[in-house]
């Protein structure tokens, strides 16, 4: 099993979801964050004052998925992700010791 962390621009969000839908992958986790990579942020002008925004929004998602499917998940987000545009985003991949669902008990690929 492989644990998957993608952090991406905001606005690709249901676009990356959809297509991971339709690549056979249902679940994910969401969560909205803050942060910046090469672009190191930008300069912005509000009521003649001009101040810098360190970190930019982005999502985190999270997803588990079997080995089988790890690499269709991967490259579904990067082609959905992409934009051409520094600031994209990144992709991680960790091996995955366990899952259980908590509800049934299931373990490992059965509890994706």
């Amino acid at each position: 099993m492989k644990f998957i962390v993608a952090v991406i621009k905001p606005f690709k969000l249901d676009e990356v979801r959809e297509a991971l839908s339709e690549a056979g992958i249902n679940g994910l986790t969401v969560t909205e964050a803050k942060g910046f990579g090469r672009q190191k942020g930008h300069t912005e002008l509000y009521r003649g004052a001009e101040y810098v925004v360190d970190f930019l929004p982005k999502v985190k998602l999270e997803i588990a998925v079997s080995d089988d499917m790890a690499e269709v998940a991967v490259e579904t987000i990067q082609k959905t992700a992409y934009t051409g545009k520094i600031g994209d985003g990144k992709l991680f991949v960790f091996d995955l010791a366990t899952a259980v669902r908590i509800r049934t008990g299931e373990r490992d690929d059965v509890a994706l």
